[in-house]
């Protein structure tokens, strides 16, 4: 029998496990984040370009006014309606249902205005829209 007391070892935390998962957990995490960029909705674009205007066949810019007017590649729609737009929106894509509608909205436009060339396109089968914004550095240099 062995009646010697035994040596009781103190209880210690082990934190290199510990720092193992959060190293992990933080890795995930910043691989994970998705950096977007909020930008203001102001998009007063310039009026003149300082290049020269790019030609891509596939694109169909649609500008639409602070008053609701429409432009379909620099020409001026006649009329507000979602046909009317539609229409120009088929005589101006090129590239058929490949075109991508680039919709360049004033500031001030309505939501309405910018809904109704979303609705145009869509009901013509062009369904790749983006929107044209500025830099902010452009908007400081006002």
């Amino acid at each position: 029998m062995n009646f010697r007391p035994h040596p009781h070892d103190e209880p210690e935390i082990n934190l290199i496990p510990f720092i193992d998962v959060l190293l992990v957990v933080l890795i995930f995490l910043i691989l994970s984040t998705t950096y977007s960029k909020f930008t203001e909705l102001q998009v007063k674009l310039p009026v003149a370009d300082a290049e020269q205007q790019r030609d891509y066949p596939r694109e169909v810019i649609v500008a639409v006014s602070s008053d609701g007017r429409y432009m379909v590649n620099k020409t001026l729609v006649e009329g507000r309606g979602i046909g009317v737009l539609g229409a120009a929106l088929v005589e101006a894509a090129k590239a058929g249902k490949d075109s991508i509608i680039i919709i360049s909205a004033d500031a001030s436009a309505t939501h309405q205005a910018v809904i109704t060339v979303m609705e145009a396109a869509r009901r013509q089968g062009l369904t790749q829209i983006t929107f044209a914004t500025q830099s902010s550095a452009m908007a400081g240099a006002k």
